[in-house]
């Protein structure tokens, strides 16, 4: 009865993916370091509680009805170019040429990248190759489960991966914009800065964030301590790597985490640049938003940006052999709440003067999160006068009250680390952290071929189902919209660690 069940689950699965490795291979760059793929399989699993519009409108439908729907594949893995045309899809705002160009002029000092903005965005009119990523062609999967986004894209033969989870709320146009634009920003941004990643010339490599904290592992006897360092341009940002990995120096890690902010600054700056020209006739837009959760796997090197309250889960172990009770839940990045006591304090010392900058346990009312991407009308006065009545903020005081600083966690990995789970936070409303872990690993050890990102979607309906006092079936039955009554959307990928291959060829299920 009970495989009945999930056998149907598996039916209403919005998006349900894996890819499994081949042997591994060295990186063909010979511009760059060589670079291993350090992880084994990937799997990823979603499924809606919000009924939400099929497609979004913004940007004269192009972003729903043009790019996405060549980038999305809920179910397998599939071949695209490494980076499409951005300028001849209209989806970026007037404004992104400039802001581009500004962001590209201060990583190179001698404006060697472009002779002008035409000649840049010339360049963005065929795939780029050559560049950091090196590659003409990707895989990639993923879509949408209600207000979820969820993407995974891989480069088997250079060494690298990347996967990314945005947790849209009042909506899914900000989830949509953000699958639409933020990878082929970042592949953008690594590929024009390339030159100064590899000529160790850093000194120009200025933050858009001036006072961004950065957290990272310290890799040393104690390496699950967390710190905060301070970075005003790269100089000040030291990230500790293994003495014999010195092909892969500071300053090319300290370049990564500066294109994964431009990235990202860049889709916040062109989203609300895009909702401002539109909120006269969709004013719900200035109160869209979505968390962002984003991986980037490049070797041994596991990088983490997040803004809101999804997360990301180390599990590692100081022993060789895999024991489920040996394992540690480590969540690399902290959650942007107002549940976070450190962000709490944050908010209330940017707003001194605003007494009521959390009511009823919510910024200004409205939102838990004290991070996050779009939701312009706690950024922007004009954009909360675009409301009415009691969708209006009273007292927008002193704005922005939601930051869009990401953090940011740079890990090495080691010989322990088995396995990372990604996940937005409708799995941890019935799973903590180690529950999560210790599900996985008793999985992986007990069904060593299965999906582990579908087993905790199935692990959390079952739990779901109980506490609503029905049964699994009753609870798949509920139709999404009011199924939203008994949990969130839920977006889950499970990364596993290491190079142990579980069979002899790339592949991909489903």
């Amino acid at each position: 009865m009970l495989s009945r069940i999930f056998a149907e689950s598996d039916q209403q699965l919005n998006i349900n993916f894996g890819y499994q490795c081949s042997v591994k291979q060295e990186c063909s760059s010979k511009e760059f370091p060589a670079s291993r793929s350090s992880f084994s399989f990937l799997s990823g699993a979603a499924i809606s509680a919000n009924a939400t519009l099929a497609n979004t409108n913004i940007g004269n439908g192009l972003l729903g009805m043009g790019i996405l729907p060549n980038l999305d594949s809920p179910k397998t893995f599939h071949k695209v170019a490494s980076l499409t045309s951005l300028s001849s899809l209209d989806v970026l705002s007037s404004s992104s040429k400039t802001n581009i160009t500004s962001s590209i002029g201060s990583i190179s000092s001698h404006g060697d990248f472009l002779d002008s903005d035409m000649g840049m965005f010339k360049s963005m009119s065929a795939p780029i190759s050559g560049g950091f990523l090196n590659v003409m062609e990707v895989q990639m999967a993923g879509g949408a489960a209600g207000e979820d986004r969820v993407q995974a894209v891989c480069s088997e033969e250079n060494g690298w991966l990347f996967c990314a989870i945005f947790d849209g709320f009042n909506g899914r146009d900000a989830a949509d914009f953000l699958a639409g634009t933020l990878y082929e920003n970042i592949v953008l941004y690594l590929n024009l800065s390339d030159s100064r990643i590899k000529d160790n010339d850093v000194k120009n490599l200025g933050s858009v964030y001036s006072n961004d904290f950065i957290q990272h592992f310290i890799e040393d006897d104690n390496f699950h301590k967390q710190t905060h360092l301070l970075a005003n341009g790269f100089n000040d940002l030291g990230v500790v790597h293994d003495q014999e990995d010195e092909s892969l120096p500071d300053s090319f890690r300290c370049g990564i985490v500066n294109c994964l902010q431009l990235a990202l600054a860049q889709a916040e700056s062109d989203f609300l640049h895009m909702v401002e020209r539109e909120m006269d006739d969709r004013p719900d837009l200035v109160s869209i938003g979505s968390c962002v959760l984003v991986v980037f796997l490049h070797g041994s090197d596991l990088y983490t940006l997040s803004l809101g309250d999804s997360r990301a889960i180390l599990a590692t172990s100081e022993q060789k052999n895999i024991d489920t009770k040996d394992l540690e839940a480590i969540q690399l990045m902290e959650c942007h709440s107002v549940d976070n006591e450190m962000e709490r304090m944050r908010l209330l010392s940017e707003h001194p003067d605003d007494p009521k900058t959390i009511v009823h346990g919510k910024v200004k009312g409205k939102l838990r999160l004290t991070r996050a991407f779009g939701v312009g009308y706690l950024k922007e006065r004009k954009m909360n006068d675009a409301l009415m009545g009691i969708l209006q903020v009273p007292n927008l005081c002193s704005p922005p009250y939601i930051s869009t600083e990401p953090s940011v966690c740079v890990h090495r990995l080691s010989e322990g680390d088995r396995f990372v789970i990604l996940a937005s936070d409708g799995l941890f409303d019935f799973l903590s952290n180690e529950e999560v872990v210790k599900l996985v690993s008793s999985y992986i050890l007990s069904s060593p071929t299965g999906d582990p990102a579908k087993f905790l979607v199935e692990q959390l309906l079952s739990k779901a189902a109980k506490m609503a006092g029905l049964s699994l079936d009753d609870l798949l039955s509920i139709p999404a919209g009011m199924r939203r009554k008994y949990h969130d959307d839920i977006t889950v990928m499970v990364i596993l660690l290491g190079t142990d291959s579980r069979t002899s060829t790339a592949s991909t299920y489903l």
